[in-house]
């Protein structure tokens, strides 16, 4: 099987090497093992120092996170932390929701589909359902791509009021990634024009060779501009720029699906 793997974002070792962050690291640890652990095993996979390690797991035994088995030399998740994993299982209907459309698009077109959302000059992939195809793109959800070469980034920005625009281009590098990056701030606004017209945007081999992306807004409250796209990635031995409009009927029943999700998840005081 022939996949691409885009990696996760990694933790930094700057702002990211504070102590909620270790205790966090700690966590998902714990979480990816499925029986007891002791000091030196979790210090050797954390790469953190033994006093270090056995202060965290002081801390999280302290409140019920984790719980020391009958050698006290080995640990293990805690009840209030297999409670909390659960509840978040059982809470999870408005993910769970928006997964579900995500999944019907692939059974449908056959290609990975995911929503992603503008986050500062960046897009974030909230969720991805991938294909079962051989060859796939991998993008994990918490992955970013620059808003200049990706087809929901070009949706936000053609949505936005040239003033607004004017200001979030005026400090994002056009950088090119690849040869079909497009990099002139006039090619671009001409390229966001048509975006508009048309109402779906392309990513053509823009930010990784060999990917098509298409993507459509979900629809917002009247006077909202959308934070939010649903979008349709394939290699382009599949999908081309010439048959990207035929994938459109299934995105936009999709965006209209997320939308309703997104209507009955928000609290009434916010819709007013």
């Amino acid at each position: 099987m022939q996949s691409v793997e885009i990696p996760r974002p990694e933790q930094g070792t700057g702002a990211g090497d504070t102590p909620l962050a270790r205790l966090f690291g700690l966590l998902e640890a714990v979480a990816g093992r499925d029986q007891p652990f002791t000091l030196q095993s979790m210090a050797a996979e954390l790469g953190l120092p033994k006093p270090t390690v056995h202060r965290l797991l002081a801390q999280l035994e302290q409140a019920a996170l984790l719980q020391r088995q009958g050698d006290a030399r080995h640990y293990a998740a805690g009840l209030r932390l297999r409670r909390l994993a659960e509840q978040l299982m059982l809470n999870d209907s408005f993910n769970g929701a928006r997964r579900m459309v995500l999944r019907s698009v692939v059974q449908e077109l056959g290609e990975s589909c995911n929503i992603t959302a503008l986050a500062g000059s960046e897009v974030v992939y909230l969720d991805r359902v991938e294909t079962a195809a051989p060859l796939r793109f991998y993008l994990h959800p918490g992955s970013r791509v620059p808003v200049h070469c990706s087809a929901s980034g070009k949706l936000m920005l053609a949505q936005m009021p040239p003033a607004q625009r004017k200001r979030l281009l005026g400090h994002v590098p056009l950088d090119a990634y690849t040869g079909a990056t497009i990099t002139d701030p006039a090619l671009l606004e001409r390229e966001l024009e048509q975006v508009r017209e048309q109402g779906y945007a392309l990513d053509r081999e823009e930010f990784l060779p060999g990917l098509l992306c298409v993507a459509v807004t979900v629809p917002a409250d009247a006077g909202r501009l959308s934070n939010l796209c649903v979008a349709v990635q394939a290699p382009v031995m599949r999908l081309s720029a010439e048959r990207a409009p035929q994938v459109l009927p299934a995105l936009r029943r999709a965006a209209q699906a997320l939308a309703r999700i997104e209507a009955d998840a928000m609290p009434r005081a916010q819709r007013a």
